[in-house]
């Protein structure tokens, strides 16, 4: 058996300082109990990692639902409304609720034993470990290059403890597909893993004035089928760790697994002598068990009707470093409607029976992890929208609609931006190639709409008389004209192509023929 790292190594998650914050333009670190105590006095999460930023609001939402008594199951829904409703008007939490909370559970983060959010077997289940440059993103690991880090397979930097616990969140939530660190369980050895839960996705949080605003806005509503008492837990509030090898649920109980027990991998930190940093860790598979099929809050959905597999028949809406959070407003605003293909994320059906100031003043946080769903981690991003509840098609469906037509209109022009643009090029170049990559006019072309088109999309919804197609297609058109300028200078085949291109932009496709 591995030796247990010495007992001197300790670091709280409740109560060491590891999670950014800021107020105003102060920022400073604190820990998970502090967090609850000056959550009224806290503007907004700090975090310089979107995804466990996104991954930590679930966390903190969790613990919210517990120390508020919003995760009752037996409530109904007016009365689960009421009791939101007045622990936003107390104006902050319960400071008692919050230490008997944090103090009833362990939260040691280099614990020997019940290491918080991790797995101790792991060090004598793998043979060996899987190596802090693996742990750490963006560093190299094994024998990829250090084309953008000074690190390498000799050159194991350790990693402080704070920021080892926000990326320890990132693999639980983002965690890679495919073969990982082999272990050894029942005999039986393997290095399988899957997905995290949140892979390649893009969440959409609430945001109040005050993290207490944020959290308490965030606490998803129950929503499923009958759950028992006292059958709801998340990983540091078991008695005993989860058995990997038993069979999954019958559900996913709500709020707590549902929000942090669907990791489906096992880490185990190595600690430096003094607790102080992070030399090593195990990257694992949690389970082998197929994943549980359940709602996340805080993501949008989209219906693929023509798919013969009803488990596959919905998708979630991936993220896409390339396209602006605007692009998605239509999705966010309209309700569900039960023929539609997109589904707005489940969190937006609640935020209605907010008290008025904190609806009026409420916006959306955005956090996209751009990843393949295997092993490729390509960029993360966050964003702010400005106040939009009013928009939602329960408040102003006109507008709902306005905002829906304009991003349908966006996303049109710019395919056929895309198709003329193609065109052109080939036209100009007399080339008749089969290329599987774009011609360099396609994404030249498109990287100047999109600015363009954002633009018109706002001054479009202050113009509701204004003819969407035509402005966006105008839009089209000049990115199109400054792309190819100095083609259309030297060639006049490059300006003719042009000039058919733009004409085809305005004109709109002919409607399908009715069946006789």
């Amino acid at each position: 058996m591995s030796p247990l790292p010495p007992s001197t190594t300790t670091f709280s998650a409740a109560d060491h300082p590891w999670i950014d914050v800021r107020t105003g333009y102060q920022y400073d670190q604190v820990g998970l109990r502090t967090l609850f105590l000056n959550a009224h006095r806290i503007d907004d999460l700090a975090l310089p990692h979107p995804p466990a930023a996104s991954a930590l609001l679930r966390i903190a939402v969790a613990v919210t639902a517990r120390i508020t008594g919003l995760d009752d199951p037996e409530l109904t829904a007016s009365q689960w409304n009421a009791l939101r409703r007045s622990r936003l008007t107390e104006g902050h939490f319960d400071p008692d609720a919050v230490h008997a909370y944090f103090d009833q559970h362990f939260w040691g983060v280099l614990d020997p034993i019940r290491p918080w959010l991790q797995d101790p077997s792991l060090r004598d289940q793998c043979d060996h470990s899987t190596g802090i440059n693996a742990f750490v993103p963006g560093r190299p690991a094994g024998n990829n290059l250090a084309w953008f880090s000074p690190h390498g397979h000799h050159t194991t930097e350790p990693v402080p403890t704070a920021e080892a616990v926000q990326i320890l969140l990132i693999h639980h939530y983002y965690g890679r597909a495919g073969t990982g660190t082999p272990r050894t369980l029942n005999g039986a050895t393997s290095g399988r893993q899957t997905s995290g839960p949140l892979r390649s996705s893009v969440s959409f949080h609430p945001l109040g004035r005050t993290l207490h605003e944020t959290l308490l806005a965030g606490v998803p509503a129950f929503t499923g089928d009958d759950q028992p008492p006292d059958t709801d837990a998340c990983p540091w509030e078991q008695d005993a760790p989860h058995d990997r090898q038993a069979p999954p649920h019958r559900f996913v109980t709500w709020p707590g697994r549902q929000l942090t027990g669907l990791s489906q991998h096992a880490i185990l930190l190595v600690p430096g002598h003094d607790g102080t940093t992070v030399t090593d860790a195990y990257i694992s598979w949690a389970t082998q068990q197929p994943k549980p099929i359940t709602t996340d809050p805080y993501l949008a959905y989209r219906i693929i009707p023509e798919r013969k597999n009803a488990a596959r028949r919905r998708t979630l809406h991936r993220a896409d470093a390339s396209r602006a959070w605007w692009r998605d407003l239509d999705t966010l605003l309209l309700a569900p409607d039960e023929y539609g293909t997109q589904r707005r994320p489940a969190i937006f059906d609640t935020l209605n029976d907010l008290p008025e100031p904190v609806r009026r003043n409420l916006r959306i946080r955005v956090h996209g992890f751009d990843q393949d769903t295997k092993s490729v981690d390509r960029q993360w991003y966050t964003a702010i929208t400005p106040p939009l509840l009013n928009w939602t098609q329960e408040h102003d469906p006109v507008k709902a609609h306005r905002i829906a037509e304009c991003c349908r209109e966006a996303e049109q022009t710019a395919q056929r931006l895309k198709t003329v643009a193609k065109e052109a090029w080939n036209t100009a170049m007399r080339s008749r190639s089969r290329r599987t990559t774009p011609p360099p006019w396609v994404n030249k072309t498109l990287t100047r709409y999109w600015p363009k088109a954002e633009t018109v999309f706002w001054k479009l919804l202050e113009e509701p008389d204004t003819p969407a197609p035509t402005a966006f297609a105008d839009a089209a058109a000049a990115a199109l004209r400054e792309t190819t300028k100095a083609a259309r200078t030297r060639h006049t085949s490059a300006a003719r192509a042009v000039a058919h291109a733009v004409k085809t932009l305005y004109r709109r496709p002919a409607a399908p023929r009715k069946a006789t």
